[in-house]
This record gives structure tokens, C-alpha cells and sequence, in this order.
């Protein structure tokens, strides 16, 4: 009798071991990647820490760091760059959440560089009689350099979000506080992602609020690549109610406003570091020197510069338009002051008052050069509407 046929053994249990192994393999590397994940934002405020502490100007300090690994990004929230030398009441910069994240977008032109995001960032410039006690910056802003280096990659566009600047003086028979808020803007293009031929490939856009009354728009076209600072820019201003400056005016002009509106333009192109351009100043329904509110000044020296101010505004004012006002051109190296044209501003106080008032506009000659830059129509409407008279 033939023996029986053995059944042939199985290769479930094989099957079932190796399964076993591939789920361990696979509960480690999750248990791994948990633990990063958890390590992250530790690891991530400890680097941002080292970096604000390599800067010997400024002192550092951040709140909670949150990462989006889906992003490629992360987020510091309540940060502040303090001064470190003297005694500044206030930090240059704080914001109360800044993102650092990848740009997608630029790796369909085979480029990793990223993008930055401050939300309700604010700068504060302060004016003291020492440099100490001022804060203004620095040469060559090294707060910029610590925000850059809180990131791995070239930074290629930034958006700022609802900011504030303020411009402030602690000291003097009347501190000041000048500003500007709601700020929005961006600055786009910076590592030139789509190999653009053209110089200025670089843009910067931005909006404010100054003294909660006036607007500001500013656009500017630059090339980020040049060694000597290339570019064309453009700024105006709508409507500033000249007396919520008073402060400020008393402390630079020794003199105050009782009524008014102030526009500005200013234009600059620069080549090569070479720069020219010009100011428009322009006040609207100005009132400088009225005897009732005056004669109360204790300083008699006071009184008479009020008056001689108050007087020049108004012989050299356009009284078809209300309005006192000049042109200003000034040419300049980028690295030192500009130099304005004394003797063409006189002669543009007299061309405003006696042959045509200039418009808060940018001028034919610099729309030529740099006609990708224009602001719309100004409207007045408001400011004519809420301006009374004394």
C-alpha cells in the first residue's frame, strides 16, 4: 500500500511574519516621526534664538513657534528686536506673528527660495539728542540681515499685514508721536524666478493711513542685483490734517498749524547710484498765525516767527486753489544727502502763486522715464467737505 502523500506545508506563516515585521518597521518610523514632529518647534525656537543672539545691536525675543510641515513652513509669534546700547523706551521692531515659508510656485521655474509674512508688524523710529538714545535703524539695517537669516532659503517675496511706523521723541517740552497704520504692501521678485531680461525686475507696493487721516501709496521698481542701488520710485500723500503734526512741527519749525491739509510727492530715479528726482510739498487752506490763539505765547521771539511764517504762506499762496506750494529737484550720490536746488525751489514757490498751482501728481518729465509708475486721480472731497474755516 502506497504510503499517504504528505500535505505540503503552508506559506501563510511566512507571510504572516513578514507582515509583522512591516507593521513594526512601519509603528518605529511613525513613533520616529512623531518624535521629530514633537522636537520641531523646540528645535526650530532654539535656532531662531541662536540666530537673534548672534547680532550684537539688537536683542532678541519670540513667543511660541508653530510648524505646518504641509507648508514647508513655520511661525514665531511675538517677536521683538529690542536696541541693545542706551535707554530706547520702545523696540525697533515687533510683530505679532511672522511666517517663513517655501514657494511653491517658484519650483516650476527650478528654483527653492521662499516667501515672508508679517502680520501687524510695527517700527519704531525714535529722535534723541544723543545717538544712544535714538533709534533709527542702522547702517545698513542689521535687523533686516537677523529676519533674513531666520530662514535657510533666499527669500524671494514678503507681504506685510495691518503694520504700523511710528516716528517718536521721548524728550523735549513736547514728545511726539507721528505715524502710520494700516499698512499694507508687498515686495515681489527678488531672486528673479522667471529669469526676467529687464534691470528692475524687483517691485515694492504699499498703502498707509498717517495721523488716521491721510493716504499714502508708495510703488517702486528696482533691480535687487545691481552693486550700486538701481531703481524708480514714487510716493504721495493725501491729506494729512496739518494739526494733528503740531508737535512735530513745534519741534523742527518752532511754529504751529491752525488749520490745513499737506500733500507730497516725491519721485527719485537712481542709476548706477547716481540719483535725481524731486519733492512736491503742498498745503491746502493753511492757517499758520492767528493773533487771538498767538498773542498768548510768553516767548515774544515765538510770536514773530509765527507770524513771518504766517505771513509767507500767505503772500506766496495761489489763492484760486487756496494753496502754498513749491517743487523741489534735488540731485545726489546715494551715499550722501541729497543736494536740492535752492534757487529752483524759490522760483517754484513763485510759479505756484502767480502762474499755475501744481497738482498732487507725478510730473510729465518722470512718467516718460518711469511711466510703469502712476497713482490714480486724487480726490478731495472729503478733506474740502470737513474743512472749516476760523
Amino acid at each position: 500500500m502506497d504510503e499517504k502523500k504528505q500535505p505540503e506545508h503552508s506559506p501563510r506563516p511566512k507571510k504572516h511574519h513578514r507582515l509583522r515585521k512591516l507593521g513594526i518597521v512601519l509603528l518605529v518610523l511613525i513613533v520616529v516621526l512623531g518624535a521629530i514632529r514633537l522636537m520641531l518647534p523646540w528645535a526650530v525656537r532654539k535656532y531662531v534664538n541662536r540666530t537673534l543672539d548672534q547680532n550684537q545691536l539688537y536683542s532678541g525675543s519670540i513667543g511660541q513657534v508653530t510648524i505646518h510641515l504641509l507648508r514647508g513652513a513655520y511661525s514665531i509669534h511675538d517677536i521683538q528686536l529690542s536696541k541693545t546700547t542706551g535707554d530706547v523706551p520702545v523696540p525697533f521692531f515687533s510683530a505679532k506673528q511672522v511666517d517663513f515659508a517655501i514657494q511653491w510656485g517658484a519650483l516650476w521655474h527650478h528654483k527653492i527660495v521662499g516667501q515672508v509674512v508679517m502680520q501687524e508688524p510695527v517700527i519704531n523710529f525714535v529722535s534723541a539728542p544723543t545717538e544712544a538714545e535714538s533709534q533709527t535703524g542702522g547702517s545698513g539695517g542689521p535687523w533686516l540681515e537677523m529676519i533674513r537669516d531666520l530662514f535657510p532659503f533666499t527669500i524671494n517675496s514678503a507681504d506685510i499685514r495691518d503694520g504700523s511706523v511710528h516716528f517718536r521723541s521721548f524728550q523735549g517740552a513736547k514728545p511726539f508721536d507721528v505715524y502710520m497704520s494700516q499698512l499694507n504692501g508687498s515686495v515681489q521678485n527678488l531672486s528673479n524666478i522667471n529669469n526676467e531680461t529687464t534691470p528692475m525686475v524687483a517691485s515694492v507696493q504699499a498703502s498707509a493711513k498717517v495721523m488716521d487721516s491721510a493716504k499714502l501709496d508708495f510703488k517702486m521698481t528696482f533691480d535687487p542685483f545691481s552693486y550700486h542701488p538701481t531703481f524708480h520710485m514714487a510716493l504721495r500723500l493725501l491729506g494729512l490734517d496739518v494739526t494733528k503734526i503740531n508737535d512735530l512741527a513745534l519741534a523742527y519749525g518752532k511754529f504751529d498749524f491752525k488749520r490745513g491739509w499737506f500733500d507730497l510727492v516725491v519721485e527719485a530715479d537712481s542709476k548706477e547710484g547716481m540719483m535725481t528726482g524731486y519733492v512736491k510739498p503742498l498745503f491746502r487752506n493753511l492757517k499758520v498765525f492767528s493773533i487771538p490763539a498767538d498773542v498768548k505765547q510768553d516767548n515774544p521771539l515765538q510770536f514773530f516767527w509765527q507770524a513771518l511764517v504766517g505771513a509767507a504762506t500767505t503772500v506766496f499762496k495761489n489763492w484760486h486753489r487756496d494753496q502754498f506750494g513749491t517743487l523741489i529737484p534735488f540731485t545726489a550720490d546715494v551715499s550722501t544727502s541729497p543736494s536740492p536746488d535752492i534757487l529752483a525751489t524759490i522760483g517754484n514757490i513763485l510759479r505756484n502763486a502767480f502762474v499755475r498751482a501744481y497738482l498732487p501728481r507725478l510730473q510729465d518729465q518722470q512718467q516718460q522715464s518711469g511711466g510703469e509708475i502712476q497713482f490714480e486721480a486724487p480726490d478731495f472731497t472729503e478733506n474740502l467737505s470737513t474743512s472749516g474755516s476760523e
